[in-house]
């Protein structure tokens, strides 16, 4: 049943409004305002120009699009603080170009790397325009620090040294490439650590130029900026030497070559190491002087290692020194001082008089060969120093409770507990030595696993390390933390042939990526291995 029914027309003042209504629709469909001057009839014979007029229309504003609170950029390492905004974020598109802020030239080749990177053009010392993405030095941030800023298209980068710029390049590139943008927002990221990196054993096994290339290449992503080079060992010298060319293996890499690898490296703000060890793995340099080789009082030779008893040995080493000192332009310079055999016996005087005749000689009656040992570091260490080095040396080349006390501006490279003389690394905190971690348990990769070495993994150097665990699998006290500088993965090529060049790049992929991001944020990582795995895959 109808609720209402129509009964027929009605000429009362209802039906006269909504015929007025729906003569202003329709005028307003053809484009005549009402009250224009046109008149319509009415079914009660009156104009449309008497009947009322409605309000114009308001016009309807163009709605602003809104964005969601941003996310960090997705990166290895992850960056240390994300300020999130809401906006588009930036994209690689055109006009989009790589610029460089006023008083920043010198910032000219990271923006040349990364506009190449990016697939976009490099346009120099210009102003910042629509899309773009500007490098810029200044601010008062710590060194390798920077501030990257994802606003209005645009993206800015600055930092206070050319090295932090360059790793706010890292950031925008490895986000780009994993997600296709850079979040809008601000990133304010600077390391954990100042020194960190890679060591690659290449006197035992040659590797070659274009190899350790793709190394710095793979480090600097990372954020890494220390390559040790230890070049210097019982199997082989593999530098090209001007000072003692008849010490050279066949295989070696020219100083061109050298040369090559540091322009490189400084171009990705990589410091190389180089490393001579003495007085112990020097095979390769006794090979062309034997009379130099430390035998015992029978006269059996000790491998590696050099009489230092004699001043010969010392002027040879010397001369290797200030060469390569002269080659490699960064700040350190490694000598060694590991495994030398003479501390290995019971009774090292009694095995070996030469030595404890010439430590009495030059350090007092109750000297003896641990002292003319340490005195032997010190006085390596003086010769690179005169240089403009910081030297470094190994951990069981410090001893305790001798006449000769190692110099305390040498810096500490702890490998092990395993060895004469490794103390444990809480001993050379106390006495306000800086350290580096090379703990053999988690970042010694050595071919072939010879010694009850096994391959480190990143998923190990991920869940369980960090640069406070310096040997084993114990921190020191968190107070030692600020003396801790940084921590290397290091290759060792004891069984040289075990693994092909390509093998071991592929081998310490993860594990190098892990310790990254252990030494550039110490916190605990907020992502479970198989994200961050899958993460440095992606971003890689």
């Amino acid at each position: 049943m109808m609720r209402y029914s129509i009964r027929g027309p009605h000429k009362g003042p209802a039906l006269l409004a909504t015929t007025v209504a729906l003569a202003t629709v329709a005028a307003c469909s053809t484009g005549s305002p009402t009250g224009s001057g046109s008149s319509a009839a009415t079914p009660s014979g009156t104009s449309a120009s008497a009947a009322p007029t409605s309000a114009p229309p308001s016009p309807t504003p163009t709605p602003t699009r809104t964005y969601p609170l941003s996310t960090a950029p997705r990166t290895v390492p992850a960056v240390r603080d994300h300020q999130a905004a809401r906006g588009p974020g930036w994209k690689p598109a055109s006009p989009a170009g790589v610029v460089i802020a006023a008083n920043s030239a010198g910032l000219a080749d990271e923006g040349k790397l990364l506009a190449g990177e990016l697939g976009i053009p490099y346009r120099g010392a210009v102003a910042a325009g629509p899309g773009d993405v500007e490098l810029a030095l200044g601010g008062t941030g710590a060194p390798e620090s920077y501030t990257l800023t994802v606003r209005d298209d645009r993206v800015r980068i600055s930092g206070p040294d050319e090295a932090g710029v360059f790793y706010g390049t890292r950031t925008l590139k490895q986000s780009v490439k994993g997600s296709g943008a850079m979040p809008e927002g601000v990133v304010t990221d600077a390391p954990a650590k100042p020194q960190r990196g890679l060591n690659v054993d290449i006197a035992r096994k040659y590797f070659t130029a274009g190899w350790i290339e793709d190394r710095l290449r793979e480090m600097a992503d990372l954020k890494l900026n220390h390559f040790g080079l230890h070049f210097s060992d019982d199997q082989g010298f593999r530098i090209a030497s001007d000072s003692h060319p008849e010490i050279v293996s066949a295989q070696h890499l020219s100083k061109a070559e050298v040369r090559r690898i540091l322009a490189l490296a400084q171009s990705l703000h990589i410091t190389v190491v180089p490393e001579i060890d003495s007085p112990g793995h020097l095979g390769a340099v006794l090979r062309a002087h034997p009379d130099l080789q430390l035998r015992n009082v029978q006269g059996t030779p000790r491998q590696g290692a050099i009489d230092i008893s004699k001043p010969a040995s010392a002027q040879i080493v010397d001369d290797l020194l200030r060469e390569y000192s002269a080659l490699f332009p960064g700040g350190w310079f490694h000598v060694g001082a590991d495994e030398y055999q003479a501390l290995t016996v019971r009774s090292p005087s009694t095995s070996y008089p030469q030595l404890a005749t010439a430590a009495r000689q030059k350090y007092g009656a109750q000297a003896g060969v641990q002292d003319l040992a340490e005195g032997w570091l010190n006085d390596r260490a003086a010769v690179v120093r005169a240089a403009g080095k910081t030297a470094k040396a190994w951990n069981d080349g410090f001893f305790r409770g001798g006449f000769v006390t190692a110099d305390q501006r040498i810096e500490v490279e702890y490998w092990t507990g395993k060895e004469i003389g490794a103390r444990p690394p809480a001993e050379y905190l106390a006495e306000g030595r800086k350290v580096v971690n090379l703990n053999d348990e988690y970042l010694y990769y050595v071919l072939g696993e010879p010694n009850q070495f096994t391959y480190p993994t990143g998923r190990r150097i991920y869940e369980q390390w960090t640069p406070l665990v310096l040997r084993g699998t114990t921190p020191v006290p968190a107070r030692y933390a600020p003396q801790i500088l940084g921590a290397r993965l290091a290759v060792w090529c004891d069984l040289s042939a075990a693994q092909t060049q390509t093998q071991v790049a592929t081998g310490i992929r993860m594990p190098l990526t892990a310790l990254a991001q252990k030494v550039w944020d110490a916190r605990t990582p907020t992502m479970t291995w198989e994200q961050f795995r899958t993460l440095a895959t992606k971003v890689r």
